[in-house]
């Protein structure tokens, strides 16, 4: 005999959460020398949030990144990405998300606005977040899931820095496309 585990409604899943760094991902993609991506994410950072599911718009999450964590696997690039020409981190040293509205554009697909500010620089974004499920996990935990990404110009935070290529193009992308695989754990 198999039994098919019930996923619970959204309305039972309200509550606050916390974001579980060691099984989410907080990443992006940039271009590099207009031939090939470069992938990177940022290792440390906390957030947390509140899911009204009986009313989506009530919803909402902050996140701050330390920019020191970024990490695209090559200590050189990691260095300059820190350095004034990008993240300026001495200066600037987190990242932040500040949600300023939320909604359900479909049965699994919620839009979360806010403010992103990078640089000291704020612009308003928007991310598709896919629901992903939720579980209780072994320490009885409950834990819901959501991916979701969105592009941005790294030229509205004040990121300008870049090579020209003999062939024509240049070095690094002004689009960089954030991605987020978010595990969040239910506040008790």
């Amino acid at each position: 005999m198999t039994t098919t585990a019930t996923q619970p409604s959204l309305a039972e899943l309200t509550g606050e959460y916390a974001l579980d760094p060691s099984h989410s991902r907080l990443g992006f993609v940039a271009r590099h020398a207009m031939v090939t991506k470069v992938r990177g994410a940022f290792n440390d950072y906390e957030g947390h949030g509140v899911l009204d599911g009986s009313d989506v718009a009530k919803s909402r999450v902050e996140v701050t990144i330390q920019a020191a964590s970024i990490d695209t696997r090559n200590e050189q690039r990691d260095g300059h990405l820190r350095s004034n020409d990008f993240l300026a981190m001495e200066e600037f040293p987190t990242i932040t998300f500040t949600s300023t509205k939320a909604e359900q554009a479909s049965d699994n697909v919620f839009e979360l606005t806010g403010d992103l500010t990078i640089r000291g620089v704020t612009r308003s974004i928007t991310v598709p977040f896919e629901f992903q499920g939720s579980a209780t996990d072994p320490f009885g935990n409950q834990r819901i899931g959501f991916e979701g990404s969105a592009e941005i110009s790294r030229k509205d935070f004040g990121i300008t820095w870049n090579a020209a290529l003999e062939t024509g193009g240049v070095l690094v992308s002004d689009k960089i496309v954030l991605e987020f695989e978010i595990s969040a754990i239910k506040k008790a």
